[in-house]
């Protein structure tokens, strides 16, 4: 059985999930203690990050590798196209998903941290020894987040105004596709990857930033969502979720 080795809040784990749901591949979906899962994921994959899936005997670490692993093994549903130009212009914006995701990461933890503990509440799970020992275990989860992620005021502005600038490239490249899809004319790792890395900003129904999950944020939180669903990208992204994100695990994990 494979497995995804994840913290359920990430949405490069969330994109992880889906690239495998796409493919039609089963796979259990495994949390890790944020922290924790450093020694873990250097000892399997000489890196530090998650997500991290195990096929068998193989250990393949970061979403991308992920993504041209399981096209290189199991060829159908193919997540990039034979096409040199498409292939490379969905890489091209698979790597400016990435950059993408850190700033959503950082911006979005920033400001969800500052109204509610409802983050922290994902990441201890419903049992287990963070859960058993909740009252010592959220604060020294949230001092690991906050400096782990570097969630201080100066680099919270500089996510924002490069998130800002991002999206609007984005925008711009969905436009001139059509507006159906990033890259040709039907899903692959350029639109899975953009999507996940914008569901937490949009709190998409059935993911862990659906507003049932996170119970408050903050009104520049709000204003932000508002913003993003005026444009093309963002009625994309939400609508891509409805009709083409078909999740064969549930996100939480075990």
């Amino acid at each position: 059985m494979r497995t995804i080795y994840q913290f359920p809040l990430s949405h490069f784990c969330e994109k992880a999930r889906w690239l495998l749901d796409y493919k039609e591949l089963d796979f259990v979906a495994q949390n890790l203690i944020p922290g924790v899962h450093r020694a873990f994921a250097q000892l399997k994959t000489g890196q530090n990050t998650l997500p991290i899936l195990k096929d068998q005997e193989h250990w393949i670490s970061d979403s991308t590798q992920i993504a041209l692993y399981l096209d290189d093994t199991y060829p159908e549903h193919a997540l990039l196209r034979a096409d040199k130009i498409l292939r490379e212009q969905a890489l091209e914006i698979n790597q400016i998903a990435n950059e993408l995701g850190l700033h959503v990461r950082r911006w979005g933890l920033a400001h969800a941290l500052s109204e509610s503990d409802e983050p922290l509440e994902i990441m201890i799970g419903e049992k287990g020894y963070l859960r058993k020992f909740e009252k010592f275990s959220k604060p020294i989860l949230k001092s690991l987040v906050s400096n782990g992620y570097k969630l201080d005021s100066e680099k919270v502005i500089g996510a924002k105004q490069r998130l800002d600038e991002i999206i609007l490239d984005l925008n711009q490249r969905l436009i001139e596709n059509n507006g159906r899809y990033l890259v040709g004319e039907r899903l692959g790792l350029a639109d899975i990857a953009v999507c996940s890395m914008l569901a937490p900003l949009l709190e998409i129904v059935g993911t862990p930033w659906e507003r049932e999950h996170i119970a408050a944020v903050s009104p520049d939180y709000d204003q932000f969502k508002l913003q993003l669903l005026d444009l093309p990208l963002g009625q994309y992204v939400k609508r891509i979720y409805e009709t083409e994100r078909h999740a064969r695990v549930d996100w939480r994990g075990i």
